[in-house]
């Protein structure tokens, strides 16, 4: 960890912006090919939710994301000393999960937007968007048994395992909105698992196409984990404090939903006053007004939620950058996974 931080001033004049470009550049192609084999209807959807189209099919220039899952399996595997290109089908794959993951969340939390336009359910409906991700899930999976690299069937392996723990945190996610007691450690269980379970196979997988033994691909799953976590906490302090013209979504769009996010959880548990003030907003059983989601924000602050989502975020990073030293011991070579996984630090919220 102590090399790593040695490199900070190099770091700091990483161009991440770059590195997603380069990502994109390999994984768009793949990722239209894959789409493009689907039945025109599910294709329609799946179109439209990349932002490749309008919903009457004719082209667009929606944004896709930022491809920072696709970008760390890149980066992943040229920082283990592999070719990039090779691992272009294995990073388009893990962009499929990802969006697959999007589309049903949409469904799940009943979002209205998503990257500054209606979410593909409110467009086309619940059963094809819904059945939009099934068809992306099939084609990452696809995408990687196809693969003739011979990494492939072990990161398949790795994915559907992947997918599954998704899940897992998914369910348990809406479980907790169903509950009072959820404690601090369950929440970082679950966020654990439905963000940083994707991104720890993202890494794991780049790992592997750079021909790297399961250790090094096992260490390379927990910097993506942590980095997972930073993700979340910083994700949840957005969907308190987030600016809409950036988000894409209304203020307070998470506390609207009562949802149990990490600040909010850590809030609670802290046993103030204005925890108090905080657990009755939640209880009420009507829609909070704009006032009442002032207040529920005010409270997770003065409750200290918010300060210790920051700073637990900042021992994640560390975490992170300790387990990609294990992985990658040449600090110049882990440049690009360096800038990544500091970007998620520095959205604004």
């Amino acid at each position: 960890m102590g090399i790593f931080a040695l490199e900070r001033d190099h770091l700091d004049g990483s161009d991440v912006e770059s590195v997603l470009a380069r990502a994109r550049g390999f994984v768009d192609p793949a990722l239209r090919t894959a789409v493009d084999t689907l039945p025109a209807p599910l294709r329609r959807v799946a179109s439209y939710h990349f932002g490749w189209t309008e919903p009457d099919g004719s082209p667009a220039a929606g944004s896709s994301g930022k491809a920072i899952r696709p970008a760390l399996v890149l980066a992943a595997t040229q920082a283990l000393g592999g070719d990039p290109a090779a691992a272009a089908g294995a990073a388009a794959a893990i962009e499929l999960i990802h969006n697959f993951s999007l589309l049903h969340d949409d469904v799940i939390d009943g979002d209205d937007t998503r990257r500054h336009r209606l979410t593909a359910w409110r467009v086309f409906g619940t059963t094809e968007a819904i059945l939009a991700g099934d068809a992306l899930h099939a084609l990452a999976l696809s995408t990687l048994a196809e693969d003739d690299h011979p990494a492939a069937q072990r990161a398949v392996r790795r994915l559907a395992d992947c997918v599954v723990e998704l899940c897992a945190g998914q369910q348990a996610d809406c479980a907790f909105e169903q509950r009072d007691d959820v404690s601090l450690d369950e929440c970082l269980a679950m966020a654990g698992s439905k963000t940083g379970a994707l991104l720890g196979c993202a890494c794991a997988i780049g790992a592997l196409y750079a021909g790297a033994d399961d250790l090094a691909a096992d260490a390379m799953d927990a910097f993506g984990r942590e980095i997972g976590l930073a993700f979340q906490l910083i994700d949840d302090l957005i969907g308190i404090w987030g600016d809409p013209a950036v988000t894409g979504k209304p203020v307070g769009a998470d506390l609207a939903a009562r949802k149990k996010s990490l600040p909010v959880v850590a809030a609670l548990a802290g046993g103030t006053a204005e925890a108090a003030v905080l657990a009755n907003l939640y209880a009420l059983d009507r829609p909070l007004t704009d006032e009442e989601l002032t207040r529920c924000a005010r409270a997770v602050d003065k409750a200290g939620g918010r300060s210790w989502a920051q700073g637990e975020s900042c021992e994640r990073m560390a975490a992170a950058i300790a387990h990609l030293a294990q992985a990658v011991p040449e600090p110049s070579a882990a440049d690009d996974l360096l800038a990544l996984a500091e970007l998620v630090t520095r959205r604004s919220h």
